[in-house]
């Protein structure tokens, strides 16, 4: 037998194995079951329209604050670490290797509660806002990594030829090598804004006014009132019709600069 012929009848195979696969689940399924607790559509009906003008615009909105609020801390510290200054770099070091080893969740729990509480501080926007401060800076911590990587991967040759030009330190870094670390990293930086976006959902352990909730938030409170799983369906698919053009553009860039390169 041909290795094309062997290769073709081996995928063959594993379609085969997916189809059955595949009818075995709908089968066994409990669709009477299934519609009820999870595609009930008396739930999908009160849940509109403030899933959207309610939940998934706050979403969106944390999302923004946070990412923001992430990419301007994580530069300085970017720039903290790449730093000739010995503190700065011990500083930026063990910040950045501190939140990106503890739990946003506990983070965000420690912003809302802990911090208030130590420094009797009211933190603006309430626990929602103290639960976004520890967003920012968890993805700050992430952040400050992709563009420290970013910046090194720019070639050498470019500062040298900048410096040769009688250009400052200070205008290299901010006319030359920040641009083309910016055009490098935007791929993983769009990443991050699909995590914080995921990472929103955990801004629920702060606790949360009726029109401050998030989509997770929303629906969980909506599934415990009608004692039914439709919201969380619905939250879930709100997810996803925001994170997916966003996962598709990362591909995008990548490709586009597997190109250039």
């Amino acid at each position: 037998m041909k290795p094309t012929t062997r290769q073709r009848l081996f995928r063959g195979v594993l379609y085969l194995i997916f189809v059955i696969a595949l009818v075995a689940v709908v089968m066994v399924a409990d669709w009477d079951a299934i519609q009820t607790n999870f595609l009930d559509l008396d739930v999908v009906t009160e849940a509109f329209p403030a899933i959207i003008l309610t939940a998934a615009k706050n979403t969106i909105v944390y999302t923004l604050i946070a990412f923001v609020g992430g990419l301007i801390l994580g530069l300085i510290l970017a720039l903290m670490k790449l730093s000739p200054v010995a503190p700065y770099r011990w500083v930026s070091t063990i910040y950045i290797e501190t939140f990106r080893g503890l739990p946003a969740i506990l983070v965000i729990f420690g912003f809302a509660f802990a911090v208030p509480i130590a420094f009797s501080w009211n933190p603006p926007g309430g626990s929602t806002g103290a639960g976004l401060l520890g967003l920012i800076m968890v993805s700050a911590a992430y952040i400050a990594e992709t563009i420290r990587a970013g910046i090194q991967a720019v070639p050498k040759g470019q500062v040298e030829a900048a410096r040769s030009l009688g250009m400052r330190p200070s205008w290299t870094l901010f006319s030359v090598v920040l641009p083309q670390a910016f055009r490098i990293i935007t791929p993983p930086l769009t990443n991050e804004l699909v995590i914080i976006i995921k990472d929103t959902s955990l801004l629920f352990v702060a606790g949360m006014a009726l029109l401050d909730r998030d989509l997770t938030t929303f629906a969980r409170d909506l599934s415990s009132q009608t004692a039914n799983s439709t919201p969380l369906i619905l939250a879930a698919l709100m997810y996803l019709i925001i994170t997916l053009p966003l996962t598709q553009l990362v591909a995008k860039l990548e490709r586009h600069n597997q190109r250039g390169r």
